[in-house]
């Protein structure tokens, strides 16, 4: 079954880059992951239609809201790291995307 992934940013502009760059990894490796991008003011909106929140680091101010949305939908969540989201890295967003499914740490 398909696993959805909610990224999210400020506006949605830099999410929907990094969303670009993980349907294309997610391509490549086989991965049975979806991704799509909305800005912050919109989770609520999506979040019961998805597996997994990933949250820009410069939002990262705004994690306990977060938690607190997704622990009540049954979400999992996280932080996308600084040197992935920098660098559009599609790959690695794939591999933490996966580690967070599979239950890694939130």
């Amino acid at each position: 079954m398909t696993k959805k992934v909610l990224l999210v940013c400020g506006a949605g502009a830099s999410s929907g880059f990094m969303a670009a760059a993980a349907r294309k990894a997610v391509k490549k490796l086989g991965a049975d992951i979806e991704f799509k991008a909305k800005s912050e003011s919109e989770i609520g909106e999506h979040l019961n239609s998805v597996d997994l929140l990933l949250v820009a680091p410069h939002l990262k101010y705004m994690i306990d809201d977060v938690k607190e949305a997704c622990e009540g939908a049954g979400v999992k969540y996280g932080i996308i790291p600084q040197r992935v989201y920098g660098a559009l890295d599609g790959q690695g967003l794939v591999k933490i995307a996966m580690e967070f499914l599979e239950g890694g740490e939130q």
